[in-house]
């Protein structure tokens, strides 16, 4: 999903107003601009110092130290694959590899910790949809689904 400026700043503006209220907020504030906008535009990161009385390197290094939050808009489609210690034990350092070789302009491949399905690993998540037991097989067929909805 792509954003105008105009967009961007009006968003922005309207969860700081909601967030604002507590110090604190400032993760908050993170999170409810990444759910809005699929991640933190740059121009987010003054308006966050301001409203947080923070300076702008206090706000990037907030963002930086905390893995899910990104900052360029993700592709169309996004495909974790957990590469904690049960799924590596189940193959999923090859599965990554595998999966990298799918990774276009429309698909992005994340190696992430923990998906939280240990027990039927290796797993992935594809679009905020959990998959188990995958194979590089079975993620082939997943990821060309997902190129033929497109």
């Amino acid at each position: 999903m792509r954003h105008d400026e105009n967009d961007i700043t009006g968003a922005v503006r309207a969860i700081l107003e909601a967030h604002a209220s507590t110090p604190e907020s400032l993760l908050s504030a993170l999170h409810a601009i990444q759910d809005a906008l699929g991640y933190i535009p740059s121009e987010a990161i003054a308006m966050l110092a301001d409203t947080f009385n923070l300076s702008r390197a206090e706000v990037h290094g907030v963002i930086s130290f905390y893995h899910d939050f990104r900052t360029t808009p993700p592709a169309k489609h996004v495909v974790h694959v957990c590469c904690a210690e049960a799924c590596q034990s189940m193959g999923s350092d090859r599965l990554l590899v595998h999966a990298a070789k799918s990774a276009d302009s429309k698909i992005e491949i994340e190696q992430v910790y923990c998906l939280g399905h240990c027990a039927v690993s290796p797993s992935v998540l594809i679009d905020g949809t959990p998959h188990v037991r995958v194979t590089p097989d079975r993620l082939d067929k997943l990821i060309h689904d997902l190129k033929e909805a497109a």
